[in-house]
Formats: C-alpha cells, structure tokens, sequence
C-alpha cells in the first residue's frame, strides 16, 4: 500500500475513533437519568460511580504512549475498538452499583488509549496540521454532541441497556475493518506536521509550567461542563422535560464546539498559536461566568460560549504539543498531555455531586469559571514567554 493511500485510511479511523471515545465517555451521564428512575437510586449516588472511568481516562493515559512506541500505534488503536466494544457490553450488564462501578473503570482504561495515541497517528499522518487537527476535533465533538442525543432516544424506546449495546456492536465492527484496511503503522505521506521544524523558544521549562496550568485547568472546566450538561439543561433550561429533549437540548450546545473547531483548525494553519490561544480562553470565564448566574436562554448562551472555548482549546494545545515538541518525543508527550488533563479532571464527578448537593448547579458552574480564569492567566502566561527573544544556544535543532 502507498504512502497516501495509507494515511488516508489512517486519518478516517483516527477521527472516527475520536469521535467513538467521546460518544461512548459521555453516555452514562444521560443515560443515569434513567438509570436512576429504574433503580430509585438518586442522581448524586449513581453519578459518583463514573469516577473511575474519568481517573483511568486520564491516569492510563500517561503509559500510552510509551506502549505505542514498543507494540505499534495501531496495535493500540485496535485494542481501543475492541476493549470499549466489550467493556460497553460489561455496563449494559450491570445490576447493582458496584458492577457499574467496575465496568466504568474497565471502559475508562479503554478510552485511555485513544488521545495519546490517536494524536500522534493523525500528526504522523496530516498534510496541513491545523486543518487536520480541526476536522479531527469535528469528529470528537459530533462524538460528544450525539452522546446525549442518541442516549436519549436509545434509552427511551429501548431501554437504558441498548444505549450501550448499540454503539458497543459499532466499536467492534470498527476494530475489525481498522485491521482489514489499515496494515500498519506507516510513515504517512509527509511533507507534513511532523516534517515541519520544531519552533524554539527562549525559556522552555517556565513554558512548560504555564502550559501545565492550562491543560489542568482545561481538563476540569471540560469534564465539569460535558459530564453536567445534561442534568444542568434538566435543571435550569425547563424543570420536568422529556429526556428525549433533554439530550436534544445538550447535543445543539455541542454542536457549536464542532464549529468552533473547524474555525480553529483553518486559524491554526495562518496565525499565532500563543495568540489565537489568548484570544480563546477569556471565553471560557466569561461563559462560565454567565451560565453560573441565569437560568434559561441566557443559560444557554453561556453554555454556547463555554463550549466553543472548550472543544477550540483542545485543538491549539494539540497543535501546540505538535509544533512545540520534536517528533521523536510526541507520543510521549501527549501522554504526558492528556495525564495532566485528564487524571485531576476525573475527580471532578464527586466533586459535581459534592457541589450540587450544597449549592445545586449556580455553584458547580461557578466553581467552573473560577477555572475558567486560570485558563486565561495561563494563556496570557503563555503568550508573554513566547514572545521573549531566542539565542541560538538554547533553540533546538530542526
């Protein structure tokens, strides 16, 4: 098989695997509305059994990376097809709290693999980076937009169980044509991001740190604002609508992040990322900020605005990990990456449940601004470090 045709086949598995750890993280979120009216278990108890999905998204993260450079990126891309088809099947079978417990963590280790792994194939393998990496971004985004749609209706005409069913079946039979079309990890057809010079800077480490705050931070507004969404439109968009609405509602919020991405992805490609990341991340307190203090369709403005600076963020500090980083050490990288932003962030489940028993949804989203500003401070950090003059002794070699 040729160069071209390789990454092209590559690049579709890549998004669409992007698209399914998505899709798949976010359907217990919808899914235990009607999980807790079958059971009478309340939203605060079942919510809490997803931490260990979000920790191992994150914590198993980190050794990705280094798995991919010893068995091969698509060894791994294919165990993330079959291991989220068969751990999908394991939650449709729980019946009691501690299996759901269980099978969550067990799907949180399988979607583990995708970030680390998936950005370092599409790198590999992308002809113009930003573009790319922003239809990429499309397809996570439309993953996590129709999770609470398609959960929803799966949920409602078939019961709960065939929401994780369905798209269980999916997975595996994505696993098996990834297998069938694509024969190996390849070089890609170059001329390509990973080809591209690395850009240097003047003081790595204090950029490393800010860049660190940022993904942390990141990682919490992401994961308190996508796993709330649903009960939050639940709560203060109209007490007492249809699930059916409910996840309606969430995927149309969703739905402008795919389209902030798609901007992003074609800016990348003309602009400045330390600017074009400044000019994002006042969006995320100010959204934050106004959804924390309405109700209703100012509510949803807010969240629109969150959304945006959410799913745009993951793409510039993508192409920030892709520009900043030598390629030898990417996938590592990108472990390091979704580790830091991930792990932290997988606490945010208790923590959503702590805070809405106390405060209800004013004060979770309130705590989520308060992040939000760090993002700002950091970006703004980031902005500062990247513009100061670089000597020739500490840029990097091309």
């Amino acid at each position: 098989m040729d160069a071209e045709t390789l990454s092209r086949r590559t690049l579709r598995f890549v998004n669409v695997a992007h698209a399914l750890d998505h899709f798949v993280l976010l359907i217990y979120p919808t899914a235990v509305i009607a999980i807790a009216t079958q059971t009478g278990l309340s939203y605060g108890e079942l919510i809490q059994l997803a931490t260990g999905a979000f920790v191992a998204f994150g914590l198993c993260a980190l050794p990705m990376g280094w798995l991919a450079d010893r068995f091969g990126r698509r060894t791994l891309l294919a165990i993330f097809f079959f291991g989220y088809g068969l751990s999908c099947f394991g939650v449709a079978s729980a019946g009691n709290p501690t299996a759901f417990m269980v099978w969550l963590c067990v799907l949180g280790l399988a979607s583990a693999i995708y970030h680390p792994v998936g950005s370092t194939m599409l790198v590999s393998h992308a002809r113009r980076l930003g573009r790319d990496l922003g239809v990429n971004g499309v397809w996570g985004n439309l993953g996590a937009a129709t999770a609470s749609g398609v959960t929803a209706l799966l949920a409602t005409a078939f019961g709960w169980q065939a929401a994780f069913v369905v798209p269980g079946l999916f997975c595996l039979a994505c696993g098996a044509a990834f297998l069938a079309l694509v024969p190996g990890d390849g070089t890609g057809s170059q001329g390509q991001a990973g080809a591209k010079p690395v850009i240097p800077v003047a003081r790595p480490i204090p950029l490393l740190l800010v860049f660190a705050f940022a993904i942390v931070a990141g990682g919490m507004t992401f994961n308190i604002t996508t796993i709330a969404l649903p009960k939050v439109v639940d709560e203060r968009v109209g007490d007492g609508l249809p699930l059916l609405l409910i996840g309606s509602v969430a995927t149309l919020v969703f739905v402008f992040g795919a389209l902030t991405q798609l901007l992003m992805g074609r800016l990348i490609d003309r602009y400045s990322l330390p600017v074009l990341f400044l000019g994002l991340s006042v969006l995320q307190p100010l959204g934050l900020g106004l959804a924390a203090a309405s109700t209703g369709v100012p509510l949803l403005a807010g969240l629109v605005l969150t959304m945006a600076a959410l799913y745009g963020q993951v793409v510039i500090n993508d192409a920030m990990v892709a520009r900043y980083v030598p390629p030898l050490y990417r996938a590592r990288a990108y472990s390091v990456r979704y580790f830091l932003g991930f792990t932290i962030s997988g606490f945010v489940v208790p923590m959503i449940a702590l805070l809405h028993d106390r405060g209800g949804f004013g004060l979770v989203l309130g705590i989520a601004a308060a992040f939000g500003a760090v993002i700002f401070a950091a970006a703004l950090g980031f902005f500062v470090l990247t513009r100061q003059p670089v000597s020739r002794a500490v840029a990097p070699a091309a």
